[in-house]
């Protein structure tokens, strides 16, 4: 005689009415021996199986996926050891330059650049991004003969993998946003045409820090301390057309504002790194000749229609029609700009200049303010001089190490000179850059010494404009950092970047996984046989017997 007694697994039934038990049930579990509870033929676990029945659905779909898409695996080893290219367009205030670039991936996953003659192409066309701020359209043009240089650089075969980029700098920044963006714009329009790899995000104005930080990399790497002790690196101080900037790493407490992080190896750099919008030479140039007319006007200082500009060499005769001022600019304004009389003093060229650097620094906040309002702290290790700091410095003749005494001398011997001899000394030289070194050389020495505290015989600073044959452009360092971590996303071996690299196939291999692991799941759960534990009064112990899963 057989008794129903203890459950039934049915798929679907409700747990409670598995448990039911009979009281005759319950009285003979009470009194059976505690060895038949743990029978061989109690039900495996649902967890485990799942577990199971999921590592092997992928196993088989990716197996699968792999064998259809042999490509995929290989796709690693194709890119180590070729060749890559890339472009980044320096949107300067002077003029605009595109640079390509060529380097490797080796197996051990480290970038092999080549700055030299065959890695590195350049081309410059003028005038700067910022001079089409009444016909943005026009800035289209010269973006497209840029492009077509850059076409014919890169082989065809490596357009849609090559990025391009555009980055504007001091010219762009000194103008109203809505400008910035139609010029952009314009230029967004040809590089998406381009058939390079391209996003608009890509053509943009990057800030002066920005500009600074990418100056320190390239320096840094040239010098092949990127990647090692922050004490041992070299800081940068740029001079260009519309803006200065100061980059180094420094071991103060620094505000937010002025403070970058780049991390590159194994270490990770604190930066000061601050832009100096308007200081650029040029820009600067024609801020102090506009003050001079300025302060002749409070002073009532004009007389006989006569007045002196010290940054001028004596006997430049000035020309209304070359002045290469900024459109609306003050002194194009005034009518006095033929006023200026050249008193070619480099002592007062130098005060002048002072003064201009030193304009707004009773609105200093901060405990050090060399330059204005703006902070800077004390200056540590190494520098390198850049752009007109070295173009000056090779003007006068004077070389890498050369201190700000010997610049000294030169600029006075200039300033003091004669226009007629300077012209026939010099006779290459447009009239408007020889005109400039006057007010150059005694803007250097007013920056550097009297506003940022360096000696005048200081060893500490290197004029260059290249180290070995890589040049000191912020456009290398920019790129350095920028394919740094487009190779690290690219081949990352992260979900996301695989899935980035062929989305649509993947969707798919997913779905399909995801359906095999249900179907899987359904019939491990429901395919069972039912199964029902019984106690068998004959034999006097439990036991299971299969029943109709319709009974």
């Amino acid at each position: 005689m057989r008794r129903s007694n203890v459950r039934s697994v049915n798929c679907g039934n409700n747990q409670r009415e598995a448990d039911k038990m009979d009281p005759m049930k319950l009285q003979f579990r009470s009194n059976n021996r505690p060895g038949y509870r743990n029978h061989p033929f109690k039900q495996h676990n649902g967890k485990s199986s799942l577990v199971l029945y999921t590592t092997i659905a992928f196993v088989f779909v990716f197996l699968c996926y792999f064998l259809v898409f042999p490509n995929r695996s290989d796709s690693a080893n194709h890119y180590y050891g070729h060749k890559k290219f890339g472009i980044v367009i320096d949107g300067g205030s002077t003029g605009t330059r595109i640079h390509v670039f060529k380097y490797e991936v080796e197996k051990d996953g480290i970038l092999r650049y080549d700055f030299g003659k065959n890695g590195l192409a350049s081309m410059k066309v003028n005038p700067g991004l910022s001079a089409f701020a009444e016909e943005p359209e026009r800035a289209a043009s010269a973006v497209a003969e840029l492009v077509e240089f850059g076409r014919k650089r890169v082989p065809r075969e490596y357009w849609r993998e090559t990025e391009i980029r555009l980055m504007a700098t001091a010219g762009m920044r000194m103008l109203e946003k809505g400008v910035q963006d139609r010029i952009l714009e314009a230029c967004r329009t040809v590089l998406r045409g381009s058939g390079f790899r391209f996003y608009d995000d890509w053509a943009s104005v990057i800030s002066g820090s920005d500009e600074g930080v990418y100056a320190w990399v390239v320096a840094n790497y040239a010098l092949g301390t990127l990647g090692g002790d922050p004490k041992q690196t070299t800081g940068i101080i740029e001079l260009g057309g519309a803006s200065a900037q100061v980059t180094f790493v420094s071991d103060e407490s620094l505000p937010p504002e002025y403070s970058r992080k780049v991390k590159y190896g194994n270490f990770t750099y604190i930066l000061y790194s601050h832009s100096l919008l308007q200081y650029g030479q040029n820009v600067a140039f024609e801020l102090l000749r506009e003050s001079l007319i300025m302060r002749s006007e409070e002073l009532d200082t004009l007389q006989n229609g006569k007045l002196m500009d010290p940054c001028i060499p004596r006997g430049y005769t000035h020309d209304t029609g070359s002045g290469k001022f900024s459109p609306g600019s003050l002194a194009e304004k005034s009518g006095y700009l033929s006023a200026l009389q050249p008193g070619g003093n480099f002592s007062e060229c130098r005060s002048a200049s002072l003064m201009l650097l030193q304009k707004d620094k009773e609105k200093c906040s901060y405990i050090n303010c060399y330059v204005g309002s703006t902070f800077i702290p004390k200056l540590q290790g190494k520098f390198l001089a850049t752009e007109n700091f070295f173009h000056t410095s090779k003007f006068f003749g004077l070389g890498q190490q050369a201190f700000l005494s010997d610049l000294v001398v030169a600029g006075e011997r200039f300033c003091e000179d004669d226009w007629s001899k300077l012209k026939m000394k010099y006779y290459s030289l447009d009239d408007d850059d020889l005109l400039r070194y006057c007010f150059s050389s005694a803007y250097i020495v007013a920056l550097l010494h009297d506003s940022l505290g360096i000696a005048l015989d200081d060893e500490r600073i290197v004029y260059a404009n290249q180290v070995e044959n890589i040049p000191l452009d912020w456009a290398l360092g920019a790129y350095i950092l920028q394919s740094r971590t487009s190779t690290d996303y690219e081949h990352s071996p992260s979900v996301a970047s695989v899935i980035a690299g062929d989305s649509f196939t993947l969707l798919i291999v997913f779905g399909v996984l995801v359906v095999l692991i249900f179907t899987v799941w359904y019939f491990s759960k429901c395919g069972k046989p039912q199964l029902k534990t019984i106690y068998d009064l004959e034999k006097g112990k439990y036991i299971v017997t299969r029943v109709s899963r319709y009974s």
